[in-house]
C-alpha cells in the first residue's frame, strides 16, 4: 500500500469515528432537555478526538502549544453563544447562526495575532464568562419541545464533523500548533445544534441549550489549560487523559449541584 493510500485511509476512518461520536452526543442532547443537553455539548467531543489524532502526528511540545492557542478562543465561543442567544429570541436560523460565527471568525483572527501565555489566556477566559454568565441566565429556562429529526440530520452533523478533522489533521503539519489548536476548537457542535434545532423547535428553546452551556464552557476552559500544563510535564497521553478528567468531573459536578438544589 502506498503511503498516500495510507494516509487517505487513515484520515477517512478518522473522520468516522469523529463523526460517529458527535451525532451520537449531540442525539442525546436532544432527548434530554436543555441542561443536560449543554453538559453534553460542552464535552470536548469534537476537540477531544481532534487532538487525539493530532498527539498521534506531533509531539507533546506541539499539542502544548495548541492548547494554549485553544485557551482564549474558548472565550470566544462564549461570546459567540451570547450572540446566538440574544439574536435568536427574534432572528431566523440564518441570522443568528451566521452572526455568531462570524463573531467567533472575527475573535480568533484577534486571538491568532495576539502572543498567548497561560496567564493571559485564564484571564481572558474569566472576562468573558464574568460578562457573559449573567446575561445569559434569563435564557436558561425555555422548556425544549420533542424533536422530529429529518433525514438530513444526521449527514449534515457528520459530514460537518468530519470536515473539521480532516482540515485539522491535514493542514497541521504546514499551519503549525497555534492555527490548528484554534480550528480543532470550533463549536462545531453548537453550530450544528443552531443549524437544525433552530428551524424546527424555534430560536428561544434552542437559544436555552447554549444559554446553559456557560458553565459547561468554564470546565472546558480548566481542561484545556490542564492539558497545556500537562502535556508538558508528562507528555500528550496523560495530558490528554488529565483535560478529558477535568472536563468530565467538572460537568458531573455541575450535575449533581443542579440535582442537588432541585431536591429542595
Amino acid at each position: 500500500m502506498s503511503p498516500e493510500t495510507a494516509f487517505l485511509l487513515t484520515l477517512v476512518l478518522r473522520m468516522a469515528i469523529t463523526a460517529a461520536f458527535v451525532v451520537t452526543a449531540s442525539i442525546i442532547t436532544e432527548r434530554s432537555g436543555p441542561v443536560i443537553g449543554a453538559l453534553i455539548a460542552t464535552l470536548p467531543i469534537s476537540a477531544g478526538p481532534s487532538y487525539v489524532f493530532l498527539a498521534l502526528d506531533h509531539d507533546a511540545a506541539f499539542i502544548a502549544e495548541g492548547a494554549l492557542a485553544s485557551l482564549p478562543i474558548n472565550a470566544a465561543t462564549i461570546l459567540m453563544g451570547l450572540t446566538y442567544v440574544i439574536l435568536a429570541q427574534r432572528r431566523n436560523a440564518m441570522v443568528s447562526c451566521g452572526m455568531a460565527v462570524l463573531v467567533w471568525i472575527g475573535l480568533a483572527s484577534v486571538i491568532r495575532a495576539v502572543h498567548w501565555t497561560l496567564l493571559s489566556g485564564l484571564l481572558v477566559n474569566a472576562v468573558a464568562f464574568a460578562v457573559c454568565v449573567p446575561l445569559l441566565r434569563r435564557y436558561r429556562h425555555v422548556k425544549m419541545p420533542p424533536v422530529a429529526r429529518r433525514w438530513y440530520d444526521i449527514p449534515l452533523r457528520a459530514s460537518l464533523v468530519a470536515t473539521l478533522v480532516a482540515t485539522v489533521v491535514t493542514a497541521s503539519g504546514w499551519v503549525g500548533p497555534k492555527v490548528s489548536g484554534i480550528i480543532a476548537l470550533f463549536p462545531i457542535v453548537f453550530t450544528s445544534m443552531m443549524l437544525i434545532l433552530h428551524p424546527r423547535i424555534g430560536g428561544p428553546p434552542t437559544a436555552a441549550v447554549l444559554a446553559n452551556s456557560a458553565w459547561g464552557l468554564i470546565g472546558l476552559g480548566l481542561a484545556i489549560a490542564v492539558l497545556h500544563v500537562a502535556a508538558l510535564q508528562f507528555g500528550s497521553a496523560i495530558g490528554l487523559s488529565l483535560g478529558l478528567a477535568t472536563c468530565v468531573s467538572w460537568n458531573l459536578a455541575l450535575w449533581w449541584n443542579g440535582r442537588r438544589k432541585a431536591a429542595r
